[in-house]
């Protein structure tokens, strides 16, 4: 079975957001290996300046490439990155599983995104989209879109 495996930087509070992660976290062990990888993100004081966020990030990228799955395809949340539909987003992970890899892994950066680095490191930028969200709602509609792709490739009635 293919493994997927979600790293988010920041921790779930919320009832509500803890309650959507869980059911799609559910549902997705019905298709995958499924894990979530919560870290913490580097605190930074109340206004920071350019260089303190540059460095919290720098951090956060060497928590973040200790914790991606070694050989997995990985793939990073950016706004710079591509704006794909559901069903093509199901098609790109489609062809990473074809492409012989046993494992993809995503990224969801911290509410300052992520190091130049990471970015670099990725095998693949996706884009949300030109809206902005809320941290933890990018966590959830993440996870509803690795289910959706998941469930498009399976052929099952729950994309329409």
């Amino acid at each position: 079975m293919f493994d997927i495996t979600l790293i988010a930087m920041g921790k779930l509070k919320e009832k509500f957001y803890l309650s959507a992660a869980e059911e799609y976290c559910k549902r997705l062990k019905g298709y995958c290996n499924f894990q979530i990888i919560e870290l913490p993100e580097h605190r930074l004081p109340e206004d920071p300046s350019p260089a303190e966020i540059s460095a919290g990030l720098e951090k956060e990228a060497e928590l973040i490439f200790l914790k991606i799955p070694k050989g997995a395809w990985f793939c990073v949340f950016t706004p710079e990155g591509k704006v794909l539909s559901s069903e093509a987003f199901a098609e790109k992970l489609k062809d990473v599983k074809l492409s012989g890899k046993s494992s993809a892994c995503f990224l969801i950066g911290s509410s300052f995104g992520m190091a130049q680095k990471v970015k670099d490191r990725a095998d693949f930028k996706l884009s949300m989209g030109p809206m902005t969200f809320p941290h933890h709602l990018a966590r959830i509609m993440v996870l509803e879109q690795i289910y959706r792709a998941e469930a498009i490739q399976a052929g099952s009635k729950y994309h329409k």
